[in-house]
């Protein structure tokens, strides 16, 4: 499979069960199904699909900051199955295309220390480190939060 099988699309409705298992299968600390259904109309709440079967998600929304909204990337996943071909890029780089569409300057997020694989993505993607949260997760995992400023990104600098 390559990233150019999957199709990218707002999600439904109808799609959260397939998104809790995806949550379910790659996080130690779930979010529940109505953390989900709570955040169905933000701007970039898009999924990956593979043969009519929902494969990854992502969720970010906007908040106004005098100017310079803010866009935060709160989840994103891809069935375990279905990682490596690219799949959690396409989503990042369409979550982040709809953020700027509706308005965000810069977006941010937060990713465990450990998890190399999605800092290697997001680095690739031009997010930077600006200050680690101590113990932010359930585990007591500290996290780093990371930033990107839209008009580098999209300039691709």
């Amino acid at each position: 499979m390559t990233p150019a099988d999957a199709t990218i699309r707002r999600v439904e409705r109808a799609d959260l069960l397939s998104v809790v298992r995806i949550e379910r299968a790659c996080f130690s600390d779930p979010w529940p199904y109505d953390a989900f259904e709570r955040l169905l109309d933000e701007p970039a709440f898009l999924v990956a699909e593979h043969e009519a079967v929902v494969v990854g998600y992502v969720i970010a929304d906007v908040t106004p900051n005098h100017g310079r909204d803010i866009g935060h990337v709160k989840d994103l996943a891809v069935h375990p199955e279905m990682r490596g071909v690219g799949i959690g890029r396409r989503l990042l780089r369409s979550a982040l295309v709809r953020l700027r569409g509706a308005g965000a300057a810069v977006v941010r997020l937060e990713v465990r220390e450990s998890n190399t694989v999605a800092r290697s993505l997001y680095a690739d993607e031009g997010f930077a480190p600006v200050r680690r949260v101590s113990n932010y997760y359930p585990d007591g995992e500290d996290a780093l939060v990371l930033v990107v400023d839209l008009a580098d990104w999209a300039t691709g600098s």
